[in-house]
């Protein structure tokens, strides 16, 4: 697979099972590049979703994605914290100058604190049915819910102490 390069402006495209696009995140910069990990950081980024609306997402954010995992997490950091909101997805794919994934419509957001809420259970169980996602793909995605809740409770991986910050520290080199 392609990797992109540090320091690379990139694209990123969530799908949802069909095939359809479901949001666009017009511009992030490439921290960080490796086999299986891209970590990006972007701020007052352009979001197109799926029916033409756009946003401006307010904050810096770190964004975290693994060929292996199958979620992403993205870190904002605020006033008050780090929030971080997680989506359930495929994992990525870099292709065309961009990152590539499906959302499995699960998310957990994560509070400065480190406690948590599960949102859109009600979402997932009506696409799963509208796109009849197959149960090896409901079991792999209640696997690695369980496997993000460990890190989230551990402090690990994007979630532990300095990690969002140290990144953006990086994401500030690069845009200066």
């Amino acid at each position: 697979m392609e990797i992109p390069a540090e320091g690379e402006s990139v694209q990123i495209h969530s799908y949802k099972h069909n095939g359809h696009i479901h949001r666009v995140w017009e511009e992030t910069v490439v921290v960080k590049a490796t086999e299986n990990i891209v970590i990006g950081g972007n701020d007052r980024t352009i979001v197109t979703e799926s029916d033409g609306r756009t946003w401006v997402t307010r904050e810096p954010a770190i964004c975290y994605f693994h060929t292996r995992k199958w979620f992403n997490v993205i870190g904002m950091l605020r006033a008050d914290g780090i929030h971080f909101y997680c989506n359930i997805s495929s994992p990525f794919v870099f292709d065309q100058g961009a990152l590539k994934y499906i959302d499995y419509d699960l998310d957990v957001k994560v509070f400065p604190d480190m406690t948590y809420i599960l949102l859109d259970e009600d979402e997932y169980r009506q696409h799963s049915r509208e796109m009849n996602y197959p149960e090896v793909i409901d079991k792999i995605l209640r696997r690695n819910m369980d496997h993000l809740l460990y890190l989230i409770e551990q402090k690990k991986g994007p979630f532990s102490p300095g990690f969002i910050e140290r990144w953006y520290g990086r994401y500030s080199q690069l845009c200066r």
